[in-house]
């Protein structure tokens, strides 16, 4: 169970330091509302990702894993985590698309296209979704594009505004 809790903590500190990092893009607009209807749909279908990750994880946990259990090897461990994975093709063929979009996709899309919007630190959506779920971290990222899109459409109508 500590495993878990330590895995809450650093989720909340990865997001924390991306939203410290990227303090431009979190300010509130400067037309329109704090959040877009688009936005908030992110971060709810993040947060239900989550909760539900860690609502099974629990359950694993509670399953698997006896007191003072080893969280790397063993019963209720990350090892036997990643076994039961594997454990028929029909999950084998879930987790290693699962693997695929979070090991490869996730940081390739979000470091190349966070440098070129100018997001800072993009590498620590990958972190975060080690201790959240890759559904956070896609939404999560989504969110931030779209909170960036309307932080450029605000600033775009400020410059045309006639002096």
């Amino acid at each position: 169970m500590v495993s878990l809790i330590v895995h809450l903590v650093l989720g909340i500190g990865c997001i924390a330091w991306i939203v410290r990092a990227n303090r431009h893009v979190f300010a509130r607009p400067a037309t329109g509302p704090m959040f877009s209807p688009l936005e908030i749909a992110f971060y709810v279908i993040g947060v239900a990702s989550i909760a539900l990750g860690y609502y099974f994880n629990h359950q694993f946990v509670v399953d698997y894993a006896g007191p003072g259990t080893n969280p790397i090897w063993g019963p209720g461990s990350w090892q036997q985590f990643i076994q039961l994975g594997y454990v028929n093709s029909a999950a084998a063929s879930q987790v290693q698309d699962y693997t695929i979009i979070n090991v490869l996709l996730l940081p390739l899309f979000t470091i190349v296209d966070g440098y070129r919007r100018g997001i800072r630190r993009p590498w620590l959506f990958f972190v975060a979704s080690l201790f959240t779920s890759c559904a956070f971290s896609y939404a999560f990222y989504f969110a931030v594009l779209d909170r960036l899109h309307r932080q450029d459409k605000a600033a775009k109508a400020l410059e045309s505004v006639p002096a």
